[in-house]
């Protein structure tokens, strides 16, 4: 299992306008008009033939999708000439878009899709120069935690073909993970390694994987777990049953059990000779590097310097913001003092143990039932997909971050999920639970990425690929669209949006601190403390996601602020014309698209109400 920024997922590169020719307004005659339908409908023939055909090399990219065939039991093709076929493949594709569609001749939203599909390229090459570069194995989105992961939450059962699949999977998991093994060993030889405390989140998740049944004594492992619930519920026979647990048994104690002891023993020996500094900075060429990862994530040409200062400037403006809750707080002392309370004070969090995240869920709960009847106010499109909340899988929770969205399969096989990681309920505030689900869940990322998946008539690349700068921010934007709307009643869940708020824009500040300026995790671990209300647990848990996640934490902030201007911008310029349900689904109705572009789309819109 090859992991490189292209291989990870080729939907998810972000992308970036680029000029296109505007529509021809010379008279059309009848034998031009039906030029120009066919050629719509022949772009659109050709982008789901390139879908089809990236979807032939990916079996996981099928079962994302909820497509079942007879690729349901197999891995991606991890190999150094299966990249290099994906990124020709990319290449040859671009060149026939353009040598067989002229803009000019394309509807507006076909339009779109010709400069989307180029700049897609342009970013998939971008990053192909650094395929390398990336950690296989880490905290965050290592193969350790997302194999088993992707089995658990993605591989359905519900025939005895799926979990005959499912087993083949399990024996696929050998060679899949040698695969990654080998490919951390050679970017080792070359330099490009994790920090050393990354080593043991890595060790500790590959043990929870192979600790308990069939491997020893003790509750069934996760995979056992899994394959067991989900067996249990089939409609066949109980022997039909029995055999097929007996033969997963098998699979993984035969091939599951000693590819992940060889991972603890690469990962032991890695972590022997791994350094402590921490930046990107130290890779050849690392500044090249932390360059193309902030312009594919924010979609701008921002420099390092740039995201820094923006960061400083953003935590002043959000500082001040808290100051007036503190007054309506009635909490004594500087700003310090303040966040020392809310940190600190027993009665913003829940305990630890089965009665806090019971009492964490029941909160969040609480706030869904709080957005849900206000919705069809601020949006003319809601998602038909439903939402559902759980806890992160107790064999990863230690290692993963504290919350997380999954968006639906696109045939409704699989709802929308938004995770929360309840492992420790000190780096947990209570005071942020509603910022934490309006981001992840309603309006955020549930809202915006179901609509995404119901899009209809667009290619499948913009229904599901991702700019990360529109996502994140419109899960940030979200946050105070519920404040908007009402909601954050109590000044200490107020307080903990504008926590939330701050956070990111922190990460503006320390991850170019950490990547560009070669701050340690020490300083950043201090700039946060000094500057945030942040639990101490969260505050080294989010640094370290930064460190392994360069330029990823950056574009939440940016797009965040890019959503605001334009809104204020409408508002503005349509006065009482403005209706904030078309601006929001003005942002959502073409999917995820550069923010240079999403300012396009809104120009136009406006443009349009003042007409109308």
């Amino acid at each position: 299992m090859r992991v490189t920024r292209t291989a990870l997922s080729v939907f998810a590169i972000a992308v970036a306008s680029l000029g296109v020719s505007a529509p021809s307004v010379a008279q059309t005659t009848p034998a031009t008009q039906a030029a120009e339908t066919n050629q719509n409908a022949a772009i659109m023939a050709f982008f789901d033939e390139v879908d089809a055909e990236q979807l032939s090399r990916s079996p996981l990219g099928k079962s994302y999708r909820g497509i079942k065939d007879s690729d349901y039991g197999r891995w991606d093709d991890g190999s150094e000439a299966a990249e290099t076929r994906d990124i020709e493949a990319d290449r040859s594709a671009l060149k026939e878009m353009r040598a067989r569609f002229d803009p000019a001749k394309l509807s507006l939203e076909n339009q779109l899709s010709f400069r989307l599909f180029e700049k897609r390229a342009a970013r998939s090459e971008a990053a192909y120069k650094y395929r390398d570069y990336g950690y296989v194995f880490d905290q965050m989105n290592g193969a350790q935690s997302q194999i088993p992961a992707f089995l658990i939450n993605i591989h359905r059962i519900d025939s005895k073909s799926d979990a005959r699949a499912y087993i083949n999977r399990l024996y696929g998991i050998g060679p899949a993970l040698n695969e990654a093994i080998g490919q951390a060993r050679s970017r080792a030889a070359e330099g490009i390694m994790p920090p050393k405390w990354v080593y043991p989140y890595v060790i500790s998740d590959a043990r929870n994987v192979i600790t308990g049944a069939p491997f020893g004594d003790g509750p069934d492992a996760p995979l056992f777990a899994d394959f067991k619930g989900k067996v249990t519920k089939l409609t066949i026979s109980q022997t039909e049953k029995d055999l097929l647990i007996a033969d997963a048994a098998q699979a993984l104690k035969t091939s599951v059990k000693p590819t992940y002891e060889a991972l603890i023993t690469e990962m032991t020996a890695q972590e022997k000779v791994a350094g402590t500094d921490d930046g990107i900075w130290r890779f050849k060429d690392g500044a090249g590097y932390y360059a193309q990862l902030l312009a594919n994530y924010t979609t701008t040409d921002m420099t390092p310097d740039q995201i820094h200062e923006l960061g400083l400037a953003q935590v002043a403006r959000i500082h001040k913001e808290m100051q007036v809750v503190q007054k309506k707080m009635g909490v004594k002392g500087d700003l310090k003092a303040f966040f020392n309370y809310m940190r600190t004070e027993p009665k913003f969090y829940a305990p630890d143990g089965e009665e806090g995240r019971a009492l964490y869920l029941a909160e969040t709960q609480k706030a869904y039932d709080a957005i849900k009847p206000l919705l069809p106010k601020w949006f003319g499109v809601l998602p038909q997909a439903p939402l559902v909340v759980k806890p992160v899988e107790a064999f990863r929770e230690k290692s993963a971050g504290k919350a997380f969205y999954q968006r639906p399969s696109p045939d409704g096989s699989r709802p929308g999920t938004y995770y929360a990681n309840l492992y420790k309920m000190s780096d947990m505030p209570l005071t942020e639970v509603e910022a934490l689900f309006y981001h992840e869940g309603v309006p955020g990322h549930h809202l915006q990425l179901a609509i995404q998946t119901e899009l209809k008539d667009v290619p499948a690349f913009r229904k599901f690929g991702g700019v990360t700068a529109y996502s994140e921010g419109w899960g940030l934007y979200s946050e105070k669209l519920a404040k908007d709307m009402g909601l954050y009643t109590d000044p200490a869940r107020d307080f903990g949006r504008l926590q939330l708020e701050l956070h990111r824009a922190i990460r503006l500040v320390v991850d170019s601190g950490l990547h560009h300026k070669r701050w340690t995790r020490e300083q950043a671990i201090k700039y946060v403390e000094d500057n945030s209300a942040d639990a101490p647990g969260g505050i080294v848990k989010a640094i370290e996601r930064y460190i392994i996640y360069p330029g990823q934490a950056t574009a939440y902030m940016v797009g965040r602020l890019k959503i605001s201007e334009l809104r204020d911008k409408a508002q503005k310029a349509l006065g009482k014309k403005f209706d904030v349900s078309g601006f929001h689904d003005t942002v959502l109705k073409s999917g995820p698209v550069p923010l240079d572009v999403l300012e396009e789309q809104v120009d136009a819109w406006i443009a349009s109400q003042k007409k109308a």
